[in-house]
């Protein structure tokens, strides 16, 4: 902790939530640790695998059992990437008003346990990727280094938010890996378009924190960007929504395709037109709003799949 007053901030643990009250007390802070009560990173991390697994699907519908593995596969290598970010982050985390109550900075958790903590939720996501064929173990093992090279990149780089993209869209490669057996242009734009996504909604992010990122010396997109964030936001949603009707076309999704794509891009506009970066409820309410757009995402290619 720091002596140097504290921005003011919402908490980033907040109220406990029910998960939290349900869990046994000693177990409570690996609970808070991997954000498990805080679960919009994994359906962020969820969204693109779900997505990938549906466009290469052989039949009409994705592969249920398929979705149930990456599912549970999020939630837990989300969070170890957590893990591993608080371990890096411990002494900034102690000194931003949002993540000074976090387990490790707060004490709660020691950093020895936090190593052994991300070494296990490791360990179960490795028993997860060995149920796909080798070429999609292959890809899940190599994006380990986007997991363990991303909490440095705000120290070097005001895009940290480019490699968040690179490794929170990883799902994009492996689902179609782990169904296909390859990789084509089809789960390559799909990629590319799931980072441009992100460059927005982290963007948003990033503006909650900016005031404290100067004063310890985190840099980030929004610190970059400042009140110009807007307009940067609808080139990278333009690109992203561009670049996945070019998946859609390249897929050879059904016409329905388009439509509900229009409608998962309102929701994008409604982001842009209905944000205050000077505002961190209102940032933090439109970042956490993009699960919604994953799943609008998801509905999109299932219809064009199936019809």
């Amino acid at each position: 902790m720091t002596d140097t007053p504290l921005h003011n901030t919402a908490s980033d643990l907040g109220a406990a939530r029910l998960i939290v009250r349900l869990t046994p007390k000693p177990l409570r802070p690996y609970v808070m640790l991997m954000r498990l009560d805080r679960p919009n990173g994994s359906w962020l991390l969820m969204g693109p695998s779900w997505w990938s697994i549906t466009l290469a699907s052989s039949g009409r519908w994705p592969d249920l059992n398929m979705l149930m593995l990456f599912t549970l596969g999020s939630f837990i290598m989300r969070g170890a990437g957590c893990v591993i970010n608080d371990i890096v982050d411990r002494d900034f985390d102690g000194k931003v008003a949002r993540t000074s109550n976090r387990p490790i900075p707060s004490g709660l958790i020691s950093v020895k346990q936090a190593i052994l903590f991300a070494g296990l939720l490791c360990a179960l996501g490795l028993l997860i990727l060995l149920q796909f064929n080798a070429f999609a173990i292959g890809v899940g093992i190599l994006s380990l280094v986007t997991v363990l090279i991303y909490p440095y990149m705000k120290r070097f780089t005001y895009w940290p938010q480019f490699f968040l993209g690179i490794s929170i869209n990883w799902g994009a490669l492996l689902g179609w890996a782990a169904v296909r057996g390859d990789l084509t242009l089809v789960p390559g734009l799909l990629y590319l378009g799931g980072v441009f996504w992100t460059l927005g909604y982290d963007t948003i992010y990033g503006h909650q924190d900016k005031e404290d990122d100067v004063r310890v010396g985190i840099k980030s997109a929004a610190l970059l960007l400042g009140d110009a964030t807007p307009k940067w936001m609808v080139f990278f949603y333009i690109t992203a929504v561009a670049l996945f009707a070019g998946v859609g076309w390249l897929a050879n999704l059904g016409l329905y395709f388009y439509p509900a794509l229009a409608i998962a891009s309102l929701h994008l506009v409604w982001q842009v037109v209905t944000l205050d970066t000077h505002n961190p409820k209102n940032c933090l309410a439109r970042f956490s709003s993009n699960r919604d757009f994953g799943l609008l995402m998801f509905a999109a290619f299932v219809v064009g799949r199936a019809f």
